[in-house]
């Protein structure tokens, strides 16, 4: 994962896909529990842009002459995870080396902070739509609205600052909130979701294996209940 901006992940991608498709769209909820299975995996970005480029091969094989454009990156997650193994063997004897967060911050320490406290904010916001509603999700949200003041505290300290050991952090809230959210979210927003995956990776079903599916549903399923909570996603990954 060293040979490219940790933090640009996701925006790397997006932006290749939009070129090979020679247009931009809106990125669905699928695409980006596709973007946060392959960044969980780590999967290098040199192996999601070889994978992408055979995807459109296959595509326009099967569809010349139709003029239909590549939609999705469901059509390109076996092509990927092609790439990814190619790549894994690639690696294998080769001198490892050590994945760092810290080569250079890729922002100051001041958008860090702000960027931390925004999160806090939203959070809060989030807490105040609750009341009344789950007194359990509510305190499990007002907690970790305070553990990002914590960390916003953390990323004020001076010296070089471990990115790695912050995202360790954000990771660690997220996913209590993600337990919380499952525990305790309101039964029709959770069927409402369910229904809204079923019929979005209906199509893909047969193209992908067990273990795809399951680990894109649980991307799908945790990113949207964020969204039905207004709640922000804890990474560095959505810096903005």
């Amino acid at each position: 994962m060293a040979a490219f901006n940790y933090f640009n992940y996701f925006t790397e991608i997006e932006e290749y896909f939009w070129r090979k498709r020679g247009a931009q769209l809106l990125i669905s909820p699928l695409d980006w529990a596709i973007l946060e299975s392959w960044q969980k995996a780590e999967i290098p970005l040199e192996a999601v842009q070889k994978g992408i480029d055979r995807a459109f091969e296959s595509y326009a094989r099967s569809r010349r002459g139709s003029g239909k454009l590549l939609k999705s990156l469901a059509y390109c997650v076996d092509a990927v995870m092609e790439a990814a193994a190619e790549a894994r063997e690639v690696a294998v004897g080769s001198a490892p080396r050590a994945r760092t967060l810290q080569a250079a911050e890729p922002f100051s320490r001041d958008e860090l902070q702000d960027y931390l406290r925004r999160l806090g904010e939203k959070c809060g916001r989030a807490a105040v739509l609750l009341r009344e509603k789950s007194v359990e999700l509510e305190r499990r949200i007002e907690e970790a609205q305070g553990k990002l003041v914590e960390l916003t505290a953390f990323a004020a300290t001076s010296g070089a600052l471990d990115l790695e050991e912050l995202e360790r952090r954000l990771t660690a809230l997220e996913d209590r909130l993600c337990a919380a959210l499952t525990a305790n979210a309101d039964e029709e927003i959770v069927l409402k979701v369910r229904r809204e995956m079923d019929r979005t990776l209906a199509p893909y079903r047969r193209k992908m294996s067990a273990e795809q599916l399951a680990m894109l549903e649980q991307q799908y399923l945790r990113r949207r209940l964020f969204e039905e909570y207004r709640l922000p996603r804890l990474s560095l990954f959505y810096f903005a």
